[in-house]
């Protein structure tokens, strides 16, 4: 199973890279994402292939593809559902039914979710929780696998409702999408990426993704790299003693035991996808920034001193001598 694993992820990287050039973390964190059963939010400015990326990944896997726009309008039954009433022909009985909603599928690519008020908000937040949508006074499953992209701008705040640090939490990543170098957008322009798209055919299916996110699961790990892992979550906490005063003044809030878990989770998988049959410490080092940046609330003086969370990451890493991750 493990060569299985790390053969298919290879695959699936050579795939995804004919139809978008670059962008290889974002693509690896998508697929670390969907072997930990865990959510990804990706924050980037419109134009980066998104959708396009996604929309990709979904067909290689030959999973159920939805896109939801979210806009401040937008209603919890617009993206869970809604009963309409209809009436039997013949009889005139009248009956209500569920009419599925785009929270329906497997990938969902839930498009700048911040724009959206937090009830709807949290009818996304919680089939991402739950795996299930209530609706009508029922609870309806959502089928196996179920992930969900969102994605944030990070330049126009006007109008938007961010999401509060307890629903960020259940991110598993937050990565960070960057701008093309000038070679691979020479590349994207001369690329037609719908035809190559159109002619991908599926790598994997349903029942292997489950296979290969139950084998992720009972992947052994360290004591060693555990300890590493929740120590690294723990120096994120402005009440560590293995901190700096420095780093102390600029977090607010650390990242919580979820951290340590999802740290563990992600190294196991990325160990599986590289043909590893265990993690080790440079795994966790490796995930650590997407899995932690978002859970780390600044204070004023970071703000002041111009440091963000990626820049508190870097100085924890510093301190417990495993080197800049750059």
């Amino acid at each position: 199973m493990l060569y299985q694993l790390a053969e298919a992820s290879q695959k699936l990287t050579q795939e995804v890279s004919k139809v978008i050039i670059g962008q290889n973390e974002i693509v690896e964190g998508i697929l670390l994402s969907l072997l930990t059963r865990g959510h990804s939010l990706l924050v980037g400015v419109p134009g980066l292939a998104k959708t396009l990326m996604v929309r990709t990944i979904a067909r290689l896997l030959d999973l159920e593809f939805s896109r939801i726009q979210f806009t401040p309008d937008l209603m919890p039954s617009d993206i869970t559902g809604t009963e309409i009433l209809e009436e039997e022909h013949g009889t005139g009985r009248k009956h209500f039914r569920f009419i599925k909603g785009p929270l329906f599928a497997q990938i969902i690519l839930a498009d700048e979710i911040n724009r959206t008020p937090p009830k709807t908000q949290s009818a996304l937040l919680e089939a991402m929780q739950e795996h299930a949508v209530t609706a009508g006074g029922q609870t309806m499953k959502l089928k196996e696998p179920f992930f969900v992209l969102a994605t944030q701008n990070p330049i126009e705040q006007e109008g938007t409702y961010p999401l509060p640090e307890a629903q960020l939490d259940r991110f598993l990543f937050m990565l960070k999408l960057d701008y093309p170098s000038f070679e691979e957008e020479v590349e994207i322009v001369k690329k037609d990426s719908t035809n190559v798209l159109q002619n991908l055919q599926p790598i994997l299916n349903s029942e292997t993704l489950i296979q290969l996110q139950a084998f992720t699961q009972k992947i052994p790990v360290a004591e060693n790299v555990v300890r590493f892992a929740v120590q690294l979550t723990r120096n994120t906490r402005p009440d560590s003693p293995d901190i700096t005063p420095e780093l102390k003044s600029w977090i607010k809030w650390g990242a919580g035991p979820r951290a340590s878990i999802g740290l563990i989770q992600a190294a196991k998988a990325r160990a599986a996808m590289n043909g590893k049959p265990t993690p080790e410490i440079e795994d966790v080092y490796h995930v650590a920034p997407a899995i932690l940046r978002h859970r780390i609330v600044l204070t004023f003086n970071a703000e002041a001193d111009g440091k963000n969370a990626d820049d508190v990451i870097d100085q924890i890493f510093r301190i417990m001598k495993v080197g800049d991750k750059r």
